[in-house]
């Protein structure tokens, strides 16, 4: 029980820690020991703002908790978009696209080939719900192409970008269509999301009280409000490592999306190796939905005050990838079952996503 209570306090006390640090180093220019703190914080940050989510998420129960994760993940990422594209130099900004397909490729590929090649191993053979999982999947190849390819083909603007009415047409598409998906997952369509029945559910464990529930949320709130402004304050680090080491700018956005996804990233493992590979699937395509439905909408008011031409359009190396991804993800689902051997796939085009984003 003291083993326990110490454990919950530590979750407790960090998120308000790192917005006191906040406060401190808010306005003032850190370096050295600082910048290392406050990545630390940040960090921190945003692996407790993600256990506090499953807390809620394990109160309110299927697909409402994935569902609360996903969203929590992607306010992280918009606000980590939004900060840095502040602080970076005037002129075309690629930060959101870099950003956006980052997490659709580590999601669906490294998130997914993972889960499958966990699953794989201790299972042999995973089973999922196909009729969730490919609703998902075409809600995600359709606003990834919305946000993410038709950019490089429309004539009203220059470049890979959208003009005004374009953008704001593509933002509110993407938002109908992920407010459509929550409502088939939670309401008419719930038990599609629900995970299969295995020996693992015997003996389900107690969920959070409501009480815990709410002091959890507080602290989800607190988390987000630090890995947004701890990010603000990070950005120049960020950004100069990437420089000096020579790598794309692209590389920024592989780093945020790294950084959010990572604890996402052990939940649905965790969820994979019980078996639970639907769960795992709600997490890591669920989230790939909102990181994309979500994200456009946000950067497309943002733009509103935002100065910087907003490149959305993916650049022929990067449109490849992203049409093998759909056409592999579409072949696994298929049938509703899936082994280790899929997940090697996922996981290859993901290592090829990541040299390239290196080496382009």
């Amino acid at each position: 029980m003291l083993k326990t209570v110490r454990a919950l306090s530590w979750w407790a006390v960090i998120p308000p820690v790192c917005v006191i640090l906040l406060a401190a180093v808010w306005g003032h220019k850190v370096g050295g020991f600082g910048l290392v703190v406050v990545g630390i914080a940040l960090v921190g940050a945003v692996i407790v703002a993600v256990h506090h989510a499953e807390i809620v998420a394990h109160h309110v129960g299927e697909p409402f908790g994935t569902l609360i994760l996903a969203v929590a993940v992607t306010a992280i990422e918009v606000g980590l978009i939004i900060m840095l594209m502040t602080s970076a130099p005037p002129g075309p900004s690629t930060l959101a696209r870099d950003t956006v397909f980052a997490a659709f490729m580590i999601v669906c590929n490294g998130v997914v080939g993972l889960c499958l090649l966990v699953g794989g191993l201790r299972h042999r053979e995973v089973e999922f719900h196909v009729e969730g999982v490919t609703a998902t999947l075409a809600t995600l190849s359709t606003v990834a192409t919305l946000a993410l390819v038709l950019p490089s083909f429309t004539t009203s603007s220059p470049g890979s970008t959208y003009s005004g009415p374009q953008l704001a047409f593509a933002g509110t598409a993407s938002l109908v269509l992920y407010a459509a998906f929550v409502f088939v997952q939670t309401i008419r369509h719930r038990h599609y999301f629900l995970p299969l029945e295995t020996d693992d559910e015997e003996h389900p464990a107690a969920g959070p009280g409501r009480k815990a529930a709410g002091v959890s949320l507080l602290m989800l709130l607190l988390c987000l409000v630090a890995v947004v402004g701890l990010a603000k304050v990070e950005s120049p680090a960020i950004e100069h490592v990437v420089a000096v080491a020579g790598a794309p700018r692209a590389v920024v956005g592989v780093v945020i999306a790294l950084l959010v996804l990572l604890p996402e990233t052990a939940a649905a493992v965790r969820a994979a190796s019980r078996n639970k590979i639907q769960t795992s699937f709600n997490l890591a395509l669920g989230s790939a939905v909102a990181s994309i439905g979500l994200t456009i909408p946000a950067i497309a008011i943002a733009s509103i005050w935002l100065k910087d031409t907003l490149v959305l359009g993916l650049d022929p190396k990067d449109m490849v990838l992203l049409a093998i991804t759909v056409v592999v993800t579409t072949l696994t689902v298929a049938p509703g079952r899936a082994t280790l051997m899929q997940g090697m796939v996922h996981l290859t085009i993901f290592g090829v996503f990541l040299f390239l984003s290196f080496v382009p």
